[in-house]
């Protein structure tokens, strides 16, 4: 029997019949790979709650604080305590069912609930740390012009106080940046820089008031960018449109701006600038957790709540164009 083409089959040569992989199908599918709710809301728990938080400890708190009464022992509490239990409170709201689950969990399961949303705040720490390392140059870039020396989109060790664009952003608003000796004592760190002190890239314009903190404060247009970024979409930056319950914010029914997710995203704007490769909250030359909690102790101070108001809603007019003040 000759060899012979016959619709997709042929005949080898003892006479075994091949068959030839159809062109118009695509063939075995892989199998389908689901990430566990818990990781999923733990993401959003850590861009839009708190980005530093000890998951597992937080639970086992929470659950002793509402064996023991919940909202009324507030008072009893210490303002640190206040705070944990309003993010366990908040925590419970971001995932459903979660109340419920905690309180048949034994201690063991309580643990590896924990463990899962902790793994969904470091995931999207990560992913959001490698999306920005790349598109905050081009947002720092004038249009039509080239930062001298280039910087590339993949590489860090550039960054910082090693190049005169990026160091003129991370220069603390006490710091005169055009100081040669000021700018070289950054550059070789004989100047370390605590997290608490703030670079002016947080400001409108990049320019800072000594006479007043809050004018211009968290009203940088670069903020905005890193912002819809990382809760909209990165198309979001350019087609103001598009800008509106997309991307993360639209999956977890995100409509308006908490203070926690400026905090988040002011912190992931300035590791982006910087030249260290690695995020790690335990780093003390970027000291990133020190600069993420003096941001959100600001913020949720009583006595600036008229000023954190106004924030507010103007991010929200930022990035949620559709948001009202009657929401």
């Amino acid at each position: 029997m000759s060899n012979s083409s016959e619709g997709d089959s042929s005949w080898t040569a003892n006479g075994q019949k091949r068959v030839h992989p159809s062109a118009l199908e695509l063939g075995p599918r892989k199998k389908l790979t689901t990430q566990d709710p818990l990781v999923h809301r733990g993401c959003h728990f850590g861009r839009a709650v708190h980005a530093f938080c000890n998951v597992p400890t937080l639970l086992t708190n929470g659950i002793i604080l509402l064996s023991e009464g919940g909202s009324d022992t507030l008072e009893s509490l210490t303002v640190d305590e206040r705070k944990e239990f309003v993010a366990f409170r908040e925590l419970l709201r971001v995932v459903l069912g979660l109340e419920s689950r905690l309180m048949a969990s034994s201690k063991e399961e309580v643990v590896e609930i924990g463990e899962l949303i902790q793994k969904g705040i470091n995931g999207a720490c990560a992913d959001n740390t490698k999306g920005m390392k790349g598109a905050i140059i081009d947002w720092i870039t004038p249009k039509g012009q080239a930062l001298s020396p280039h910087i590339p989109r993949n590489v860090k060790s550039g960054r910082g106080f090693n190049h005169e664009h990026t160091g003129a952003l991370l220069c603390p608003t006490g710091l005169d940046w055009t100081n040669i000796q000021t700018r070289t004592k950054l550059m070789n760190g004989e100047i370390q820089v605590p997290g608490d002190q703030w670079p002016v890239f947080l400001y409108a314009d990049y320019s800072y008031d000594p006479e007043d903190l809050w004018n211009g404060l968290l009203w940088s247009g670069l903020l905005v960018s890193a912002y819809k970024h990382i809760f909209t979409s990165p198309s979001s930056i350019d087609h103001e449109l598009k800008a509106t319950r997309s991307g993360n914010a639209r999956i977890h029914g995100m409509h308006c701006m908490t203070k926690a997710s400026i905090a988040y995203v002011a912190m992931q704007a300035r590791f982006g600038l910087t030249s260290a490769q690695i995020f790690s909250c335990t780093d003390l030359i970027t000291d990133s957790e020190r600069f993420y909690s003096s941001i959100m102790e600001l913020l949720d101070d009583p006595d600036e709540s008229d000023e954190v108001d106004q924030l507010i809603t103007w991010w929200n007019r930022q990035v949620f164009p559709l948001y009202t003040t009657t929401e």
